[in-house]
């Protein structure tokens, strides 16, 4: 029953205004006087009773009151309005459909709205609840991006260990033309490495690219201003396109992405699920396998498939690519230490060595390492991959002679010769092991402050055993330190060895200790 018996000028006011005025159920209420909810449980017993505008001329108003409010035993005839709140409110349970709860209702209204007619109402009941633009795609604007939820076990086929491979999905906005792959990680190279492949599956690039706040394309999650990966950045700037995040929380933002997920799942995952893979790129096989299937599907309420959709809308919008595929790299902040060296993946490589003790931003491929400072290339390098090892540009080193910060090979054995002559003896064995001395600073540097920790004593032992082993290195003399075998005899077949000759040392009597 409604929340209020009208008068019958009122219902046929309501009549006229539905159906002659065309007016919403919100102007209805407020040009009537009476709420919302009363005008919609009107017109629904209306629409119910068969009730057409404008009325029959004989059917009078007490027709109109028998048909509107039938005799108790007679209620059963009425189809009755279904508690949309309610079914709203089930619809946000996980697994709950609205034709579970269409059967449901049927169940106990037999004689109840039929599955298009009782979806149609809701919908229409759900849209006072929530206006929102429809999002509409042009051809050529968006590709939508995202890693599914699920993943896809490979199995070491000697081992027998199994992996989990994860599987990236794009989606094109116009066509929904749609690219997926899997890879052994959600990082940064797997991430980088997905993008380059899906452009060229595509054979162009975008105007925009959207992706969830994923941590491999965006540091910092933040609805103003993003801060995007800046090897994202610079991937999006050679293809040409834009990086626009989507806001957390707003799943609308992403749609097509997630439907695009649930496609993938669906389709291809789920045919895979019997299927045991024994390697990466058996598993892509099967995937772009499906994938070509699935393009290439009509769609259920659309004319043609994916793949026309996007040879005829989102092909022809698509920015070409460049001559060649956007090679990997990626960015970090590095201090210059004394020695005009940054240290990338355990290799040093020399800058201008005016910029010690300056911030800058390295770029370092497979291939290249370069170096920047206020945005200007200072130092590019052929990428090395010796641990430990240094290298550096002979132009990049200070004049002959010339003392930067007063860090020269004379003023560390002036403060070695203050600790003692084994400290010493060390720092001119680590200095003649280095093609240019600058590369030594640094292990220098570390072991000479090691006395603040242990005292000159300690260090002084520790450096004599360290030349009896043989061990020259940082790591080497703050373990023995640590583990305290300074304090212990050396073995009687371990001596000292002979003092050290070499050009970029003079030797120990040469220095002064430091007054």
């Amino acid at each position: 029953m409604p929340a209020e018996r009208l008068s019958m000028r009122k219902i046929k006011e309501i009549l006229r205004l539905k159906y002659e005025c065309g007016l919403t159920n919100r102007k209805i209420a407020k040009s009537c006087a009476i709420s919302r909810s009363t005008v919609a449980d009107y017109l629904l017993r209306i629409k119910a009773a068969g009730i057409v505008w404008p009325l029959p001329e004989e059917m009078d108003e007490a027709a109109i009151e028998r048909l509107l409010f039938p005799p108790q035993e007679n209620l059963l005839e009425i189809r009755l309005v279904p508690d949309w709140f309610a079914i709203h409110r089930e619809l946000k349970r996980k697994g709950v459909t609205l034709a579970l709860l269409w059967q449901e209702y049927k169940e106990r209204q037999p004689d109840g709205y039929q599955y298009s007619w009782f979806c149609s109402l809701y919908n229409t009941w759900a849209g006072r609840l929530d206006l929102v633009m429809r999002q509409e795609h042009r051809a050529g604007e968006k590709i939508f991006v995202d890693y599914a939820g699920q993943t896809v076990p490979i199995v070491d086929a000697k081992t027998g260990e199994v992996r989990s491979a994860q599987v990236f999905v794009a989606v094109l906005g116009a066509s929904n033309y749609t690219y997926t792959e899997a890879t052994w990680a959600q990082g940064l190279p797997d991430w980088i490495g997905s993008h380059v492949r899906m452009f060229t599956f595509f054979g162009g690039a975008a105007e925009l690219l959207v992706p969830d706040n994923l941590k491999s394309g965006v540091n910092k999650v933040c609805f103003y201003d993003p801060d995007i990966n800046p090897t994202y950045q610079e991937m999006a700037a050679y293809y040409g396109t834009v990086v626009l995040p989507a806001r957390v929380r707003k799943p609308r933002d992403k749609a097509k992405v997630e439907a695009g997920v649930l496609l993938v799942e669906r389709w291809i995952l789920a045919s895979l699920r019997h299927h045991t893979f024994f390697g990466l790129a058996e598993l892509n096989r099967e995937i772009r396998r499906l994938l070509d299937i699935l393009n290439h599907r009509p769609f259920k309420k659309l004319p043609d498939s994916r793949k026309k959709q996007f040879e005829s809308l989102d092909r022809p919008a698509l920015k070409p690519l460049p001559a060649e595929p956007y090679e990997y790299a990626e960015w970090k902040k590095a201090a210059v230490h004394i020695d005009y060296h940054v240290e990338v993946d355990h290799h040093y490589y020399s800058v201008p060595y005016q910029l010690a003790k300056k911030k800058l931003d390295v770029r370092f491929t497979a291939t290249t390492v370069e170096c920047f400072h206020q945005g200007k290339r200072v130092a590019a390098h052929r990428r090395s991959y010796l641990k430990g090892g240094h290298t550096t540009v002979n132009e990049h080193m200070p004049p002959r002679h010339q003392k930067y910060l007063e860090w020269t090979p004379e003023r560390f054995l002036r403060w070695a010769a203050t600790i003692g002559p084994q400290t010493t003896r060390l720092v001119e064995r680590i200095l003649a092991s280095r093609s240019h001395p600058q590369q030594a600073y640094r292990t220098i540097f570390g072991i000479l402050r090691l006395a603040k920790g242990y005292t000159d004593k300690r260090l002084e032992a520790a450096c004599k055993r360290a030349l009896a082993v043989g061990a020259t290195s940082f790591r080497s003399v703050d373990s023995i330190l640590k583990n305290g075998l300074d304090q212990k005899e050396l073995p009687a077949d371990l001596a000292p060895s002979a003092p050290v000759l070499h050009q970029n040392i003079r030797g120990a009597h040469y220095y002064a200790p430091l007054q």
